[in-house]
């Protein structure tokens, strides 16, 4: 790897680690990163990371991408945010963008994947006044996350969230993934709607099946009530597609993109069909909302997600990743892998994820960074430009790992 571009590199002093000020909410190792280019990270001690988790899948196109720092200076210099009172440039073009590409014809622009899901619950709950009789409650999905609002922290089915900060916001069923009948047991007259993630991130990478997601579809179209596809992880093509639902031979209500649709920048995306855009003046808003600056950024982000065979490629070495992974788990004798694209999961057989974590961090010369969401699996979520040699390098750093634990 050359060195990240033309970024300075001289170590901080130790006055300029000092962390005490930064209020405490994750357990962070001692590190600094300072600068980065496509797959690569740098520390504040020069040390280089092989990065495959990208920000929980954020920087879709990697660090530092050309084409988004063009958009970034160019807009910077005509315009960042004139308020969400009036129209900008940039909201117009990626709104029409995103919908010329999807089956929606709403946009509303957010800053987080939290804030999207949010606005698709509201919007759900606003057309239930409206169109059911009052009806509230939305079915998700045991194992899920849906972001860490109060509402959306209740939508998750992550284990402990509900007595975290109780009492929870009352109106969310939780249902088992991939298991219609499931489903099927828990709609009744104050159903609304239905909110699921394509590919369950957090939850351990699980894809939800083609049969599921259809007969997901025709049971909201039998029962009268709205499909939301949360995409703040699988959106924006990291399974392959533009859209992780296009996969599937179904057409949602509602759609949540986040993460990935900046390709770094706090962007999300709340997305609706004509039918279900019920929002008036009032309803939602935000001071941030599709600002001028952020929306030029997504529309980089997106048309170089749309420049042709970017997204074949994508698939090509999602396959390559799996490949290698499949081979990994054989060869040490693991439980397999799973995903979608280039968002995959080596399942472990045994709780050493977070060991493999730290040792992938430390790891020398060059460290690694993967994630384990479950301590029996890891986590890869690749830029979707990486190369063929560096998924090579990676799971030959991972076997060299492995063999310490096994």
């Amino acid at each position: 790897m050359n060195k990240p571009h033309d970024m300075p590199s001289t170590p901080l002093s130790p006055a300029a680690v000092d962390t005490h000020s930064v209020m405490f909410i994750t357990q962070r190792p001692e590190l600094v990163m300072t600068e980065g280019l496509g797959s690569w990270l740098v520390d504040h001690n020069g040390k280089r990371y092989l990065d495959f988790l990208q920000g929980w899948a954020v920087n879709c196109l990697g660090h530092s991408n050309p084409g988004m720092i063009a958009a970034m200076n160019a807009q910077a210099r005509k315009l960042i945010n004139p308020s969400p009172a009036f129209y900008n440039e940039p909201m117009i073009r990626l709104s029409n963008l995103l919908t010329d590409h999807s089956c929606f014809n709403r946009v509303f622009f957010a800053n987080s994947g939290a804030e999207a899901n949010e606005g698709a619950i509201k919007l759900a709950r606003k057309w239930g006044q409206l169109h059911k009789s009052g009806a509230h409650e939305i079915i998700t999905f045991e194992h899920s996350f849906h972001g860490r609002t109060l509402a959306t922290m209740s939508a998750s089915g992550k284990p402990g969230w509900d007595t975290m900060f109780a009492p929870q916001v009352p109106g969310f069923l939780k249902a088992e993934l991939n298991n219609l009948e499931s489903v099927k047991k828990l709609i009744g007259d104050k159903t609304v709607a239905i909110m699921v993630e394509p590919v369950q991130g957090e939850g351990g990478v699980i894809p939800t099946t083609t049969e599921f997601m259809e007969g997901l579809r025709a049971l909201t179209h039998e029962h009268k009530v709205l499909l939301i596809v949360d995409e703040v992880q699988a959106g924006c093509g990291r399974t392959g597609k533009l859209f992780a639902y296009q996969h599937y031979n179904i057409k949602p209500d509602i759609m949540t993109l986040g993460k990935g649709i900046g390709g770094g920048v706090p962007l999300a995306a709340l997305l609706a069909t004509e039918e279900v855009a019920c929002f008036v003046p009032g309803d939602q808003g935000g001071t941030y909302n599709g600002n001028a600056l952020m929306t030029a950024v997504g529309i980089s982000v997106i048309e170089q997600l749309l420049a042709p065979g970017f997204l074949d490629e994508v698939v090509r070495k999602g396959e390559l990743l799996s490949h290698e992974l499949k081979t990994i788990a054989a060869e040490f004798k693991l439980e397999g892998e799973r995903g979608k694209g280039l968002l995959r999961a080596l399942m472990l057989g045994s709780d050493i994820g977070p060991k493999l974590v730290e040792m992938a961090r430390d790891h020398g010369p060059d460290g690694l960074l993967i994630n384990s969401p479950r301590p029996n699996l890891l986590r890869f979520m690749p830029s979707l430009a990486v190369t063929d040699d560096e998924i090579h390098l990676m799971c030959q750093m991972l076997r060299t790992l492995l063999k310490q634990v096994k």
